[in-house]
C-alpha cells in the first residue's frame, strides 16, 4: 500500500512540475513579445492558459482521490494539501500571463526603458515560479525561503517602472494609453511574483506544518 502511495506522490510531483513549466513558458513568451520579438508565438500563451486550467482540474482530482483512498496523515497530508493550494496559484499565474499577452498586442515602443525593467520583472518572476516548484519536489525549505526574499526584487522593479511610467505620462500626448498598458503589465508581473511567494509559503507548510497566515494569527 505504501509503495502505491509513494508512486502516486511521484506522479503528483511530475504533474506539478509540468504545470509549473507551462506557467514559466507562458510568462516567458509574453515577456519576449514585450521585448519586441515579432517571431514569438504570442497566441500560444492562450493555449497554454487553457492547458494550465485543465491541469488544475486533473491535479485537483488526483489529490482528492489520494485523500479519499489513502487517508494520509502527518507530512503526507500536508504535501497533498499544499499541492491543492499551489495549483490554484499556478492557475492564476496562467491567467495573468494571458492578460499580459493581451495587453502586449496594444503596446508600442513607448518608454523603452520602462519595458527593460518590466522584462527584468518577468525574468525574476519566472525564476521564482521555477524555484518554488523545485523547492516543493525537493522539500527544500531554504530554496522556498529564497523565493520569498526574491519578491523584494520584483517589488523594487515595479516601484521603479511605476515611477518611470508615471513621469513619462506627464509628457505623453500621443499614446498615453500605451503607457497605462505598460503600467498594467508591470502590475501583472508583480502579482505573478506574489503568487510565487504563495507557492513558496505552501512549500514551507508542507515541510514544517506551519503556514505564514497561521503565524500571523498567533501573533494577534
Amino acid at each position: 500500500m505504501r509503495t502505491q502511495f509513494d508512486e502516486q506522490l511521484r506522479q503528483l510531483n511530475i504533474e506539478l512540475i509540468r504545470m509549473g513549466s507551462l506557467c514559466e513558458e507562458a510568462i516567458s513568451i509574453a515577456a519576449k513579445s514585450l521585448e519586441g520579438d515579432c517571431k514569438v508565438p504570442l497566441e500560444q500563451v492562450f493555449s497554454l492558459e487553457h492547458e494550465i486550467d485543465q491541469m488544475e482540474h486533473d491535479i485537483e482530482t488526483r489529490c482528492l482521490r489520494m485523500l479519499l483512498q489513502q487517508q494520509p496523515v502527518a507530512r503526507d497530508l500536508r504535501v497533498i494539501s499544499a499541492a491543492l493550494r499551489m495549483i490554484s496559484d499556478m492557475e492564476r499565474i496562467g491567467d495573468q500571463a494571458a492578460d499580459v499577452a493581451e495587453l502586449t498586442k496594444c503596446v508600442t515602443d513607448t518608454v523603452a526603458e520602462g519595458k527593460v525593467h518590466i522584462t527584468k520583472m518577468a525574468r525574476a518572476a519566472v525564476s521564482m515560479v521555477t524555484e518554488s516548484i523545485d523547492a516543493f519536489v525537493r522539500a527544500d525549505i531554504d530554496l522556498a525561503q529564497k523565493v520569498v526574499s526574491d519578491d523584494d526584487i520584483v517589488d523594487a522593479l515595479f516601484t521603479q517602472v511605476k515611477g518611470e511610467l508615471l513621469q513619462s505620462l506627464k509628457g505623453e500626448v500621443e499614446r498615453p494609453d500605451a503607457i497605462l498598458d505598460l503600467l498594467m503589465i508591470a502590475k501583472y508581473f508583480e502579482r505573478i511574483g506574489d503568487h510565487a511567494v504563495n507557492l513558496a509559503e505552501w512549500v514551507e507548510y508542507s515541510i514544517t506544518g506551519v503556514h505564514k497566515s497561521s503565524e500571523h494569527h498567533q501573533d494577534l
